[in-house]
């Protein structure tokens, strides 16, 4: 890559990829712009320009783009239409996250020429896989720099060498070996390494950042409703709100009840196990809700293979197919599903759990006349059961005559 003129780099003013600025202009001989994105980290993000700029990025090069809104809308509620948990349990906030990130920094790199990207993701994990799979599905032919993968600053101790070398500040939080890494975003916190690395060993309380222990949680339960419209969130308690705006009053929510820890050991895309903790306060409480909708609005057929298509679709996000033609495809499928989950979740949250007491719909498929244990008025009649059972078990007879 003798030829990379300039280069677009995920940058977030941290330890890391403040060392791969300088990396890359010593290495490549190259010119470096910055993005940085907004996803609702919970952080104050201008002094990543004031770093950027202090290393010798000119302004017009720095990025920092508020990108809350559309992650939301295009990426999180999207994947929520699906009810999507990774290995049935995880909801894939980092993940979620990657494809967007890519697809700005391509959009980037050809607003200003740049014939290269890269990132600060180790050869390790599978953030490497998202970011990549995204770049070349948008941009077939754009160069990637993964510098874990070339350089030879093999520990925090030698980034840190390196740092000081050429004048970078170091943070005096990053001089002592880290206890374990976080990402975050509006729709979650990912903890990993270090403290977290024995999955025997229980996750200490300083590692949670998101949400109160559920045992500190307020004695008193409260009780919110959801407003959904074809398959989306659109109103709390009938107030309308934007996504992000609804999902970052869901958070509020979930952190003072202390909802949405789990402590789980996956599978990576890599071949590896990992353990990781996540808080996903308002992602638990929202999942929950349109779960709930759909057993009100969905056909029983449309349901039940939404839940065969679920594993599948969750495990493409999961490894950074969001660009791949099936994922497409499957998306096609559940967003069609959603045109009539409409009305409203009653919700109950207390000490860490979220509780459904009840949903209202204007499309429900429930109908109390045909269900009820009292008299139905002919809505129902019981002797149809009777063929309906006999049909269905003539199979199970004909190989039960011959077995016998």
């Amino acid at each position: 890559m003798t030829d990379v003129k300039r280069v677009v780099l995920a940058y977030s003013g941290g330890l890391d990829t403040s060392v791969i600025l300088k990396w890359l202009r010593e290495t490549y001989d190259c010119e470096v712009v910055t993005f940085t994105a907004d996803l609702g980290q919970g952080e104050e993000l201008e002094p990543a320009r004031a770093k950027a700029e202090l290393m010798g990025v000119k302004p017009e090069h720095i990025f920092i783009d508020d990108l809350r809104e559309e992650f939301v809308r295009d990426y999180v509620f999207p994947m929520m239409r699906a009810n999507a948990h990774y290995e049935g349990l995880y909801l894939l906030g980092t993940s979620i996250a990657r494809p967007l990130i890519a697809k700005r920094q391509i959009e980037i790199a050809r607003m200003v020429g740049a014939d290269a990207v890269s990132h600060g993701a180790t050869g390790k994990g599978n953030d490497q896989v998202r970011f990549e799979l995204g770049y070349y599905a948008l941009a077939p032919d754009i160069k990637v720099i993964a510098p874990w993968r070339e350089w030879d600053l093999t520990s925090r101790t030698k980034l840190i060498e390196y740092a000081e070398a050429h004048q970078i500040p170091v943070p005096k939080d990053k001089r002592g070996e880290s206890p374990f890494s976080t990402d975050a975003n509006l729709l979650h916190t990912s903890s990993e390494g270090k403290v977290l690395e024995d999955p025997g060993a229980e996750v200490p309380d300083y590692v949670y950042s998101r949400t109160v222990n559920p045992e500190d949680a307020p004695d008193t339960p409260e009780v919110i409703e959801i407003g959904f419209e074809a398959g989306d969130g659109v109103s709390i308690n009938g107030q309308p709100l934007s996504p992000a705006n609804l999902l970052a009053s869901l958070n509020d929510y979930g952190r003072r009840h202390g909802i949405g820890r789990l402590d789980l050991v996956e599978n990576r895309f890599v071949g590896m196990k990992s353990r990781g903790m996540y808080e996903t306060p308002g992602g638990t409480i929202y999942a929950a809700a349109h779960r709930a909708i759909e057993q009100l609005t969905l056909d029983r057929g449309a349901a039940h293979l939404k839940d065969e298509l679920m594993p599948r679709y969750a495990e493409l996000i999961y490894n950074g197919f969001w660009f791949s033609p099936e994922r497409e495809m499957l998306q096609a499928a559940i967003d069609h599903s959603q045109a009539k989950v409409a009305g409203s979740v009653r919700l109950k949250l207390y000490k860490g759990g979220v509780h459904v007491i009840g949903r209202t719909s204007p499309n429900s498929l429930y109908s109390e006349k045909v269900v009820t244990f009292e008299d139905d008025a002919g809505a129902y009649d019981q002797r149809d059961a009777a063929g309906f059972i006999k049909l269905n078990a003539l199979r199970l007879r004909l190989l039960g005559r011959r077995d016998i």
